[in-house]
């Protein structure tokens, strides 16, 4: 078979780092959102799998079909959104899976008819990262006010950190993750009464459709997904030089998400960090042998899917304070990321800022979250202060 020609250590390497950057810095984010809608330890453990098992073989298969490295990942700020609206509103699981199959409706809906690609190209990247950085601000925030009730255990994650970005950079979420659960072991804060080792087993939760979980999950869950993980996607996919049928791929995401909504499949897209990771020169120098990677990535995924109880347990075991302060700190640099891009434009600039300070305020108006009223907010104040306006001659 021709894809263990083309196996190499490095490739394996770079699909291994790949899920231990992807897995690691957002798994505690993905896990917020399940508790958000009241999920019991079995619910969360079949979100694990349903996660684990869309993104191993949407990412595995059409790789080994294209000989090109795609790699989709869960939605990390559509986890932020749902579990910001989700204690906001007070949405049941069976409303949250309604608005989990809705958003998997547009984006199928998107890649079929091809408006991905072209509605995508309309929206100011500045309002777009600036949503994301809203979002995602929020898990930083919860990092540091970790610090009130775990001091030593949040300063020396910090600490692990900055080492290991100075040091380690791309190893330095799973090093600090790694100090910090040495440090609670020792001092016996690890509930291992609630670590089990059984197979994840999928549990279907009936959806149940309502117009507030729509316009205040379904929505924003859409919106961050194309805007703040699809488009980067597409950017990194770009970057490295292939081209693919993005649209044909976006299908696939979508499809596979409404088949797996009702286990707690809530988003799949396009890999934007971890997709630089297998698309590098790390992973092989032949870019045409690059997509080996991509399947090993996935394979490991469905890996961990299988195995979703395990993680499950693992997470209920850690402190609250661990658990947030390792999302938060992974976050920074996409934090960081999206405050940078959004404020660069001087003609963006404010309405930027309007987007990012609305959605960070939990502002919710009518049952509709602060995602959504940023993206209005932000693209009102882009209108009134950019229509008509004519542009600076070259």
């Amino acid at each position: 078979m021709r894809f263990f020609k083309d196996l190499s250590l490095s490739a394996f390497t770079a699909g291994f780092v790949a899920v231990l950057v992807g897995f690691t810095s957002s798994v505690a984010i993905v896990f917020q959102a399940a508790q958000a809608f009241d999920a019991t330890p079995a619910q969360i453990s079949s979100w694990m799998w349903a996660l684990g098992i869309g993104m191993g073989l949407c990412s595995a298969i059409p790789s080994l079909i294209l000989r090109q490295p795609v790699m989709v990942a869960w939605s990390t700020p559509g986890a932020a959104v749902l579990a910001t609206a989700g204690l906001a509103g007070g949405f049941s699981m069976a409303e949250a899976v309604g608005a989990f199959m809705a958003c998997a409706v547009l984006i199928t809906l998107f890649g079929v008819t091809g408006w991905f690609e072209r509605v995508m190209n309309r929206i100011p990247m500045a309002i777009a990262s600036a949503l994301l950085a809203g979002v995602l601000a929020r898990f930083g925030l919860s990092a540091f006010a970790a610090a009130q009730t775990a001091l030593p255990l949040v300063l020396l994650m910090l600490a692990s950190y900055l080492l290991g970005r100075r040091w380690l950079p791309r190893y330095a979420v799973v090093l600090t993750l790694g100090i910090a659960i040495i440090y609670v072991a020792i001092n016996d804060q690890l509930a291992w009464t609630s670590v089990t080792f059984d197979f994840a087993k999928p549990v279907f939760t009936a959806p149940r459709f309502t117009l507030a979980a729509f316009v205040s999950l379904a929505i924003p869950l859409f919106v961050v997904t194309m805007a703040s993980q699809n488009l980067p996607g597409v950017a990194a996919i770009q970057a490295a030089g292939y081209r693919m049928p993005i649209s044909k791929i976006i299908t696939l995401t979508g499809v596979a998400t409404l088949v797996l909504a009702p286990f707690g499949g809530y988003a799949l897209n396009l890999s934007a960090i971890t997709a630089a990771i297998c698309m590098g020169r790390e992973a092989h120098e032949d870019p045409a042998r690059r997509y080996t990677a991509a399947v090993s990535c996935g394979a490991i995924y469905v890996v961990i899917g299988i195995f979703g109880a395990a993680v499950t347990g693992l997470l209920t075991a850690f402190p609250k304070e661990l658990v947030a302060a390792i999302a938060g700190l992974a976050l920074l640099g996409t934090i960081g990321g999206g405050l940078a891009t959004s404020l660069r434009e001087e003609p963006h600039r404010e309405a930027a800022l309007i987007t990012f300070l609305v959605t960070l305020s939990g502002v919710s108006i009518a049952g509709v979250g602060s995602a959504f009223w940023g993206v209005v907010a932000g693209a009102l104040a882009l209108f009134v202060q950019q229509y008509g306006k004519r542009k600076p001659a070259a």
